[in-house]
Order: C-alpha cells, then structure tokens, then sequence
C-alpha cells in the first residue's frame, strides 16, 4: 500500500526508547545479606483498571484513566527504629493529565529484619538502613522512569499528549484525529451482496490534541466523537459528487456509539409488521486532518484497517488516501428541497454571526460540535487538502502530509498490537463477535 512502509517508519523514528533502569550494585546486595541474613523486596505495582462500558438506546432508521493507585503492601512487625516512614509521590498520566496518588509506601520497607544477636548487631543496623535508602530512590527512579517511558501502559489511553516537539504541527491543520467509516444496510438484509444493499454511510471523526501521538492501546473514551451521516450509499470521489451530510450525534463517546448507532434494532410498522434493521458494519479505520488552505476547508484522510482496500471498500467510494472538501450550511438560510431535518443546529450567536450574510462557508471544527449542522462534501484532491501554506514554509514546518504520515504510522503499530481490524471494536468498546467483521468483499 503506498506510503504505508514509510508511514510507519516514520511513526517507529519518532518512537523514544525507555531509559536503562538503574540497579543496585552486587556489593551492596552482599554487604546487606551479610548485615540481616536476608533480602528484603519491596513489592510495588498498580493495575490498570479497565472503563466500564455503558449502553444508551437510540436507533438511526430514517436516516479512562488508569490512576496509578498503590497496592497494599506487605507490612510485617519489625522493630521501631528499623521502620521507615512513608512519603506522598505524584504520577503524571500519559495523556497529560496529572493525578495526584498518595501511596501509603512509596519507598520499601524492611519487610522482616532478621534479630541479630551479640556484639555485631548493633553495628549492622546502620549500615542496612543506609543501603536501604539506596534502594528506596532506585526504587523510586524506576517507577518514574517506567510512567515517562510507557504512558500508554500506564493509563490504558493510546492518546499521549504534548506528544509532537515543539511547534512542529503545521498551522494549517485545524484538527487531527482517527476516522472510522461504517455502512448500514437496507431494512431486514443481515447479508449485503452489493451496494444496492446498502442504505446509506456513516462517518465518525474522532479528535485527538493537535500536538499529541499515538501509543499503544485504544482510543480514550473522551465524549468529543461526531456521528456524520449521509444519506447516500457511496462517499464523493469527484468533483462532480456533491453530497449533504449532517452531523447524527456530537460531542458523544465512542462507547456509547455502541448501543446508539452500532446495535440492530427490530420495530414495528403498521403496514409491514415487524422490521429487522441490521446492525452498522465497519468499513474502514484511518486517521483524519481537517485543513485549510484559506479559501476551502479539506478532509484529508489515510486508511490504517483494512491493510488493503477490497471489492466493498471501493464500490462505497474509499481510497487508501482521500480527501473532501467541506463547507457547511448557513441555518437561517433556507434548507434544499433534499432535505428534511427537524431542525436546524443550536449555534451560539457568536457563530451565527460568523456567517453574515452567506449561505455556506468553508467548515470549522468547532461546528461539528452541534447536531443537525448540515455539511456539503464534495470529492476532493489529496494535493490540495495537505497543500503547505506560505507561513509554514517560512517557519520551516512540514507540509501536512507529514503530519498524517506519522500519525498514520503511529496507528499502524497501535493496531498490530490490537489484533489487526479487530481495533475497530476495541475503541468502540465491544466485542468483534456482536458485530460484522470489516468486510473486504461482498
């Protein structure tokens, strides 16, 4: 697939290995087995604690963080002057957010000092407790080495942020994120064969920090996705393709997707009876850039699963690097004769003004925020949707292609590590047994 070898190393470049941990030095391991006649071992760790998933009901037919809590550590009697007392420390989660944990002991005990009796012991005592300290902070230094080197790990959230250098994001990329495309098909057909069985698409954006990466794990649950529908069963692939989405659901998460968009749903009608609507099926996974070039808005976007795009991913319109240029509807204007929403968005006068007195304006992330805002995709060209600005190029950032390379490549080795098209349904939070695996033929 082009540019997904390069992609990916891109992404495996910007990658920084996890510093050495240092270890305490044999002699002093002897020197203390010789004082105490044992080894003592701190036993630390935490658990990663999995996001409760939830449910809400609602069908389309017309149409976490990991906090790094201590465990209990093993404490055993030992004298009073062997005790250590504990210490608060502080873990800074991978995704930017700091969190303060209070561990009841961040530095390790003498779990079971051996009584030494006669006239050595009372000399060991401070030798062991010295060598002990020594322990602590390396004890100390390596869990904080391990939370800076695997935040992924450590919060559950592949989303790392403050994750690119500096001000290197090029200006013109207005927001960045990961893209999925599904489809539904018509009214009791659980088995497409075609296009003509499908009733329409869907797209769902979901923004990332301009300045993050990708680690490994899934996608952060936090409610900011966007449900686009379009009433169409294929996405724009020219110029002469100019579609009329609306925005289904904003700022909701991808887990309660679950139960209001991805689910099958049965109802009644009166002339019919009862009708099957199949659940949605996955089509693609990518990462996304909206951009501007000033005049127009672009999406432009790179397909990470499926590996290679099949027979359903192109007769619906996808490409392994595609774009579309979007502008979006003025709602005091008059709607088109095509549509028939039951009202219009929510804006706050701040955006109505924005509008003046024209019908359509190039798209803001900021308006995808309200449901029902209408959006004109037209098909695009990937050379114009990741075109450099003047004042990047001056400033010496990359075009935004490169942006969306690495990000794209970041995602590539997130998904290895999630089972392939299976990373679907781990950021959707269900399992890829409930629902139609990514399909590369009819």
């Amino acid at each position: 697939m082009t540019g997904r070898r390069s992609s990916a190393r891109l992404a495996a470049q910007s990658q920084t290995s996890s510093p050495s941990q240092p270890k305490s030095s044999p002699a002093s391991k002897k020197r203390k087995n010789e004082a105490t006649g044992s080894s003592p071992i701190a036993k630390r760790g935490k658990k990663a604690a999995e996001p409760e998933q939830k449910t809400l009901e609602e069908t389309i037919q017309n149409g976490q963080h990991d906090h790094p809590a201590p465990e209990k550590q093993k404490e055993e009697k030992v004298e009073e002057k062997d005790q250590v007392k504990p210490e608060e420390t502080k873990a800074e989660q991978a995704n930017g957010h700091a969190v303060e944990a209070k561990e009841e002991d961040s530095k390790p005990q003498v779990e079971d000092a051996v009584k030494t009796t006669g006239p050595d012991a009372e000399e060991a005592q401070p030798e062991t407790k010295a060598e002990t300290g020594a322990e602590e902070a390396t004890h100390t230094e390596e869990t904080k080495q391990e939370e800076s080197s695997e935040p992924s790990q450590a919060n559950g959230n592949a989303v790392i942020a403050d994750g690119r250098e500096g001000d290197d994001v090029p200006s013109s990329i207005l927001e960045k994120g990961i893209i999925y495309f599904f489809f539904r098909a018509r009214v009791n057909v659980d088995d497409p064969q075609d296009v003509n069985d499908v009733a329409r698409t869907y797209v769902v954006l979901h923004p990332l920090p301009i300045d993050a990466k990708l680690g490994n794990g899934p996608i952060d649950d936090a409610a900011t996705s966007r449900l686009l529908a379009l009433p169409k069963k294929v996405l724009p692939q020219s110029g002469r393709d100019r579609f009329l989405a609306f925005v289904e659901k904003a700022k909701t998460s991808l887990h309660d997707l679950k139960g209001s968009f991805l689910a099958g749903s049965d109802y009644v009608t009166k002339t019919q009876g009862t009708s099957h609507s199949p659940p949605a099926t996955p089509l693609a996974e990518g990462v996304y850039a909206i951009t501007s070039t000033g005049r127009e808005s672009h999406l432009a976007y790179i397909i990470t699963i499926p590996g290679e795009l099949g027979e359903v991913q192109k007769e619906l319109g996808l490409q392994e690097r595609g774009s579309f240029i979007l502008s979006v509807k003025n709602p005091s204007k008059p709607q088109p004769s095509n549509t028939n929403l039951p009202k219009g968005p929510e804006y706050p006068q701040e955006l109505l003004d924005e509008f003046r007195d024209l019908r359509w304006k190039p798209l803001e992330p900021k308006y995808l925020d309200y449901p029902n805002t209408q959006v004109l995709i037209i098909g695009g060209h990937w050379d114009a949707a990741t075109e450099q600005r003047p004042k990047d190029e001056r400033e010496g950032k990359a075009p935004p292609e490169d942006e969306l390379d690495r990000l794209e490549g970041e995602d590539e080795i997130r998904v290895k590590h999630l089972k392939g098209d299976d990373a679907v349904f781990a950021d959707l939070g269900v399992a890829s047994k409930d629902f139609p695996k990514v399909p590369s033929t009819w």
